[in-house]
């Protein structure tokens, strides 16, 4: 796959978040990606609370995803930003129906 934002993006829809049971994509915490071709991926990112317990293993799924869908070689970095703070409206509009959330 070549990178650009929008193939990172969608190969982040494969990482899921455990304990919500949905994608960090959809859940709005990936804040914004970077890509310098022929370089690297930069992925900033957020949690749902600073005392996530699954941080690691997340973290850790980000870069197994990323290594497998960019070309060998390719740099990842994952950075976790807590501002500006995560909240529900970051969601998607398909998460936020799923959890109930959505306006009515």
């Amino acid at each position: 796959m070549e990178a650009d934002e929008d193939s990172v993006r969608e190969a982040l829809r494969a990482v899921l978040d455990p304990e919500a049971g949905m994608n960090i994509v959809d859940l709005g915490l990936v804040y914004e990606v970077q890509v310098t071709p022929g370089s690297g991926v930069l992925v900033r990112m957020t949690m749902t609370s600073a005392a996530c317990p699954m941080l690691e293993s997340i973290v850790d799924d980000v870069h197994n995803t990323l290594e497998a869908a960019l070309p060998s070689g390719t740099a990842i970095e994952v950075e976790i930003v807590w501002d500006p703070p995560w909240t529900p409206e970051r969601m998607s509009g398909f998460a936020r129906e799923h959890f109930g959330w959505a306006p009515r």
